[in-house]
C-alpha cells in the first residue's frame, strides 16, 4: 500500500517488527514543509471527528516541527499571539458573528 505521507520518527521500526518493509526517504527541505503542512491538516479533520487529547496532542507536535522548520521560537509566536490578543482580542467568550448588515 502506498502512503507519501509524513510519520512518526519511530514508525518504520514499528512496521518492521510487524514482519513487514517500510519504504522510506528523508524529505528535503521543501518537501518537508509541504509534508508538515498537509500532516497539519490530516491531524486538525481527525481532531474533528473525534476531539480527544491524543488527536489534540498531534496537532501540538505538528506545530511545534513547524516552528523548528521554520525558524519561529515559542517566544516570537507568543509575542504575535499577544500582539493579535490586543488588536482583536480572543476567542474564550465564544462570540458567534452570525451576519453584519
Amino acid at each position: 500500500m502506498k502512503y507519501n505521507k509524513l510519520v512518526r520518527n519511530k514508525i518504520p521500526d514499528i512496521i518492521k517488527k510487524q514482519n513487514e518493509t517500510p519504504i522510506t526517504h528523508i524529505a528535503n527541505r521543501t518537501e518537508f514543509l509541504k509534508a508538515l503542512i498537509e500532516k497539519l491538516d490530516e491531524e486538525c479533520k481527525e481532531f474533528i471527528q473525534t476531539p480527544n487529547i491524543e488527536e489534540l496532542a498531534d496537532i501540538y507536535e505538528v506545530l511545534e516541527t513547524l516552528m523548528q522548520r521554520m525558524g519561529i521560537t515559542e517566544i516570537e509566536l507568543k509575542a504575535v499571539k499577544k500582539s493579535k490578543q490586543k488588536e482583536k482580542g480572543t476567542f474564550s467568550q465564544g462570540i458567534i458573528l452570525d451576519e453584519i448588515k
